[in-house]
């Protein structure tokens, strides 16, 4: 018997405890589907970054070898002092990487741009030279090293086209085995096979620009450079400090040209960092040694990388 202000709970009618009882189980079946699909990812994450990092990190400290009967031993700083006190080698692979970087990352960056204004003219044909520009990009990297290497040898197709050029005044020479010229021929291969990546890339940021904004620096009788001045570069900021960051660590990271083309020589003129810690890591099976050299390599990009940061950051 009810009283008369009473209101029975109508039939199928859920109640607010039994409802946040239900939330609460949807959110944890939500969280629980969201951990497994990351779950793979972080796994594999886990397996072969964060954990290598930390082994190189405590390997980097001691006197390991890659196979040898004794234990490794706790050395200190000993390899880091090594590397910048005895080891000559080590500072010709710095010098190396830091010259590569200097002249790469600002022809790419400025080539692929160029090119990239080029192809985005509404002109027909601009889609072939799209393909062609691209086509070193998604080439094995060690293939083109090794066609390169036989084009700079003495009777190379470089040395027979300029001798052709020069009516036969040009005396062929070996590019990879002068030390003057090893590293930058090893430039032009890097800045080639890489070049049409980064004008994808160009390409990508200037069709994200609004036309209204060109048509309307048109009719205000802007020319063609103040219309990229004033227009498109800044449309590209973004783009540019993605680009600078990306060529930077690619170029500090030059390894499969060196180990191809000419395994640091000659005489360490093309030797770099990466390449140096592979070879003292592995080939000669100096583990903790190689640890360190990759350690400071790791320290020098995340330092390059928060300066470049820093210098690009919005001004507002």
């Amino acid at each position: 018997m009810t009283t008369p202000h009473s209101v029975e709970p109508a039939a199928g009618a859920v109640s607010a405890p039994q409802k946040s009882l239900a939330k609460r189980r949807g959110q944890r079946h939500s969280r629980g589907a969201a951990y497994a699909m990351v779950a793979p990812a972080a796994i594999l994450l886990l397996l072969f970054l964060v954990i290598p990092v930390l082994l190189a990190f405590g390997l980097s400290f001691t006197n390991a070898r890659l196979i040898s009967p004794n234990p490794p031993r706790f050395v200190g700083l000993d390899n880091f002092i090594r590397a910048f006190v005895n080891d000559p080698t080590f500072i010709r692979s710095l010098l190396n990487t830091f010259l590569f970087a200097v002249v790469v990352v600002p022809v790419q960056a400025g080539l692929g741009l160029v090119m990239a204004v080029l192809v985005n003219q509404k002109l027909k044909g601009t889609t072939f030279f799209r393909i062609v520009y691209f086509i070193p990009v998604v080439t094995s990297i060690v293939v083109v090293s090794i066609l390169w290497r036989f084009m700079y040898q003495p009777d190379g197709i470089i040395n027979s086209f300029i001798d052709t050029l020069t009516f036969g005044a040009w005396e062929g020479i070996a590019w990879l085995n002068n030390p003057s010229t090893a590293l930058p021929a090893i430039i032009v291969l890097s800045i080639w096979q890489a070049v049409g990546f980064h004008m994808i890339i160009w390409l990508s940021g200037l069709q994200t620009i609004p036309e209204e904004l060109y048509e309307a620096a048109d009719m205000d009788g802007a020319s063609p450079w103040e219309q990229f001045k004033n227009v498109t570069w800044p449309g590209l900021r973004p783009t540019m400090i993605f680009i600078l960051v990306t060529i930077t660590i690619a170029a500090l990271g030059l390894f499969v040209q060196i180990d191809v083309m000419t395994q640091g020589g000659p005489v360490d003129s093309t030797t770099t960092l990466v390449y140096h810690a592979v070879r003292r890591g592995y080939r000669e099976q100096q583990t903790g040694y190689g640890a360190a050299i990759s350690l400071i390599f790791f320290v020098i990009v995340l330092a390059i990388a928060m300066i470049q940061r820093y210098l690009t950051r919005d001004k507002d």
